[in-house]
């Protein structure tokens, strides 16, 4: 998930909360991997017809809409942060819903967790975007995470970003190739162009701040004979650099907000400097 911490009601005790709702969390999925289809399934029922996973699901508010409208693809909904997982435990048992599951975890494991070609999509919601150069190999929209999903993806499977950060979006982009990866489509405000895709209560909170949704949804291809990392890894060199597009950004990107206004101010004083000679 983003890096935002979710907040505490008041008597949030997280232990209760994990504990209450551990029915729909699965805290050793490395056992059922290559199994998640038929070992999820109902009592009596056929195996799923897909697993998808969602990675950073935070509340869980996108797998439960996405399951709803796939009532026979399971929804494994991952995420890092235990204050998460009890609340998208705590959702997930309160829809009522079969077909989704609740995995503590990161994308850093995700061939310990499935086998080869069980996945049939990967989300990326609103990844956390570690701007800075030094973090960049904690991303999950980066190639070498793209390089370890394509070993748990089905032929034809797709991995789909969703961000705030246009920055990481930009980045994502030459990532793709890199990673041997065919762009499917790619959106600059995904919830013009994709108006019914489900969305999370994190969306939901960042549009009211004024966040556009870049998107885009990429499928295995031919990979690469040579691998090699070639693009900037500073989220900042995918900032506009020119004053008047900075100045445009209405909304600046989670972690950048400090580095745009510092680009401001730097453009700003050149502009006057060359308006002075």
């Amino acid at each position: 998930m983003h890096g935002m911490h979710a907040r505490l009601p008041k008597n949030f005790v997280l232990e209760e909360r994990l504990e209450r709702y551990e029915r729909v969390i699965e805290l050793d999925p490395a056992l059922w991997r290559g199994r998640w289809a038929e070992a999820c399934a109902p009592l009596g029922s056929k195996p799923f017809s897909e697993v998808r996973l969602d990675l950073g699901c935070g509340k869980g508010a996108f797998s439960i809409e996405s399951a709803r409208l796939n009532p026979d693809v399971l929804f494994v909904a991952m995420d890092s942060e235990p204050v998460c997982v009890a609340y998208a435990a705590q959702h997930v048992s309160e829809s009522g819903l079969p077909n989704v599951i609740v995995v503590p975890g990161n994308g850093m494991r995700v061939r310990e967790f499935f086998s080869p070609g069980e996945l049939s999509m990967i989300y990326l919601n609103f990844p956390t975007p570690f701007p800075r150069k030094r973090d960049a190999h904690k991303r999950m929209a980066c190639m070498e995470r793209l390089l370890d999903f394509r070993e748990v993806l089905a032929e034809g499977a797709e991995v789909r970003l969703r961000t705030d950060s246009q920055p990481l979006f930009d980045f994502m982009l030459t990532q793709v190739p890199l990673a041997g990866y065919e762009l499917l489509w790619s959106s600059r405000d995904a919830r013009a162009d994709y108006p019914d895709e489900p969305t999370s209560e994190y969306e939901e909170r960042l549009g009211a701040q004024g966040a556009c949704v870049y998107a885009l949804a990429a499928t295995t291809g031919e990979l690469p004979e040579r691998i090699e990392q070639t693009a900037e890894l500073s989220l900042t060199e995918y900032l506009p650099h020119d004053l008047e597009e900075l100045e445009g950004l209405t909304y600046a990107p989670h972690g950048m907000q400090a580095t745009v206004v510092n680009l401001r101010n730097r453009a700003s004083r050149a502009a006057s400097r060359d308006a002075r000679r």
